[in-house]
């Protein structure tokens, strides 16, 4: 009864934050239009905190836009983070590996744009599969220090058949090729990878298919507690977790905790 009542709470949270970001969505709509950079003048006058620290790259999940980061992304940027920009890809997108080019290219833009050799990405869902496939099958751990996902399908989910008449949801499906491709060997891969998962995730079936489990991979997964797949982004028990993984990437994490709870 305790696992149910669970449920029924997280079921709920998810219906409360899809009403609310309904109203949000629009205003995610167009692409996010990168910031200026500063006068050559001014940039020598701006604080030195938080220009050190790689950008962070934020990645929607499937058929939503970037105003689903409005509350993480906050969070970041209250913790020193001063490059923060989300990337929108089309719903029309029909092949998974067409958004991890997109992605690719973005980040090559930021790169030049800030003058970081590497970023940090962060991907909810459909957009942490595609942040992956970029890191292990486009060399795209060159240019991705850290990548958090926030209830991606690593393993494929078995809710994706029962949506799959878009070609993206089936590339979400177990048996599609893009799961099989990323279960080949990546034995350079340098990416450090952190998974969020819920043990109340409605669409991750069964919950533990959004763990990242490679042997190639360097990889951390960390189980959430009580909360639903359209809190993951929202929640800001998550968006501290983000942050500390962030911000502990480059150290030893052995002793963090891998579990916590909101419910």
């Amino acid at each position: 009864m305790g696992l149910i009542r669970v449920r029924i709470r997280a079921i709920a949270l998810d219906l409360a934050i899809l009403a609310g970001h309904l109203v949000l969505y629009p205003t995610g709509i167009l692409p996010e239009r990168p910031p200026a950079p500063p006068p050559p003048d001014a940039a020598a006058r701006l604080p030195t905190e938080g220009r050190s620290r790689r950008p962070v790259v934020l990645l929607h999940g499937f058929i939503d836009n970037r105003s689903v980061f409005v509350l993480l992304r906050r969070a970041l940027r209250r913790h020193g983070r001063q490059h923060v920009e989300a990337l929108n890809y089309s719903p029309l997108t029909c092949d998974l590996r067409t958004a991890a080019t997109l992605l690719a290219r973005h980040i090559e833009e930021v790169c030049a744009r800030t003058g970081h050799s590497q970023v940090d990405v962060v991907g909810h869902s459909l957009g942490g599969l595609i942040a992956r496939y970029y890191v292990q099958r486009l060399g795209g751990d060159l240019r991705v220090h850290s990548l958090v996902t926030l209830g991606t399908p690593h393993a494929g989910t078995r809710a994706a058949p029962l949506l799959s008449a878009h070609p993206l949801v089936r590339q979400m499906c177990p048996d599609s090729d893009v799961i099989a491709e990323l279960r080949q060997p990546a034995p350079e891969c340098r990416t450090h990878m952190i998974s969020f998962w819920s043990d109340a995730d409605q669409l991750m079936i069964p919950a533990e298919t959004a763990r990242m489990d490679h042997p190639d991979v360097i990889s951390r997964n960390i189980r959430v507690r009580g909360i639903g797949h359209l809190a993951l982004p929202v929640h800001s028990a998550v968006a501290a977790g983000v942050v500390a993984a962030l911000d502990t990437a480059d150290e030893a994490v052995a002793d963090a905790p891998e579990t916590f709870s909101v419910a």
